[in-house]
C-alpha cells in the first residue's frame, strides 16, 4: 500500500503545485510569462517528487506514465489499476485543496478552471487538441522510458531529465491544450470545477483522457522496437 499512497501524495503534490501555480500567474497569450513559470511548475515538481518518492513507487504520478510502464512489462495488470485509481485520488485531493484555498482565501483564479485544459488554444478543434496531447505524451513518455531502461547510465539525473522534459512540453503545449499530458491531472481540476459550478472542462475531458493514453501506448511500442537487438 505504501507505492499506492505514494503515488497518491505525488500526484496531489503536482497538482497543487502546477495547477495551483497556473491558477495564479494564468496562461494566456498575453500574460505570456505564465507560460514559463507554470512549465517550471510543473516540470520542478516532478523532479522534486522523482527524488522522494521515486524510491517507493517509482514516482509515475501519471496514468499515461504507468500505461507506458505496463506496455513495457515494468507493472502488473493490478498494480497499474492500483496506480491509476491513487493518482485519481491524489488529483481530485489535490484540487481539493486549491479550491479551499482560493475560496478562502478570496483569489482570483486566473484560468477560470482550477488550473483544468482546453481547447481554446487549438480553436476548439478535439481533433487538433487530439494530436498536441498524443504526440507531447509521447516525448514525455519515451523520454521517461529511456532514462530508466536498465541500459540507461544516467546516474542520479534521471528525476532532472524527466523533469526538464515536462517542463519542455509544458512551454509548447500551455498556449494549445493547457497541457495535459497527464489524465489524473486532468480529472482532478475538472471535476473540481464542475462541482464549483463550472462545466465547461468536462465537455473536453475526453481529449485529455484518451490523448494521453494514445501517446503513452505509442511511445511504449516504439521504445520496446528501437531497443529491442
Amino acid at each position: 500500500m505504501k507505492k499506492y499512497l505514494a503515488e497518491c501524495i505525488g500526484t496531489a503534490t503536482l497538482v497543487i503545485l502546477g495547477c495551483g501555480t497556473a491558477m495564479l500567474v494564468g496562461c494566456d497569450a498575453v500574460n505570456g510569462g505564465g507560460y514559463i513559470l507554470t512549465a517550471l511548475a510543473f516540470g520542478l515538481t516532478i523532479v522534486a517528487m522523482a527524488y522522494s518518492i521515486g524510491n517507493i513507487s517509482g514516482c509515475h504520478i501519471n496514468p499515461a506514465v504507468s500505461l507506458g510502464v505496463l506496455l513495457s512489462g515494468g507493472m502488473s495488470a493490478g498494480e497499474f489499476i492500483g496506480y491509476v485509481i491513487s493518482q485519481c485520488v491524489g488529483a481530485l485531493a489535490g484540487s481539493g485543496i486549491l479550491a479551499l484555498i482560493f475560496k478562502l482565501g478570496n483569489v482570483t483564479d486566473m484560468t477560470g478552471g482550477f488550473g483544468s485544459n482546453g481547447l481554446g488554444g487549438v480553436g476548439g478543434s478535439a481533433i487538433a487538441g487530439l494530436v498536441v496531447e498524443i504526440v507531447l505524451t509521447f516525448i514525455f513518455v519515451i523520454a521517461i522510458l529511456g532514462v530508466t531502461s536498465k541500459k540507461a547510465n544516467h546516474g542520479s539525473f534521471g528525476g532532472l531529465v524527466i523533469g526538464l522534459t515536462l517542463v519542455v512540453v509544458h512551454i509548447l503545449g500551455i498556449g494549445l491544450t493547457g497541457t495535459s499530458v497527464n489524465p489524473a491531472r486532468s480529472f482532478g481540476p475538472a471535476l473540481v470545477a464542475l462541482l464549483s459550478g463550472n462545466s465547461e472542462p468536462l465537455a473536453a475531458l475526453w481529449v485529455f483522457i484518451v490523448g494521453p493514453l494514445v501517446g503513452a501506448a505509442l511511445a511504449a511500442f516504439t521504445y520496446k522496437a528501437l531497443e529491442a537487438k
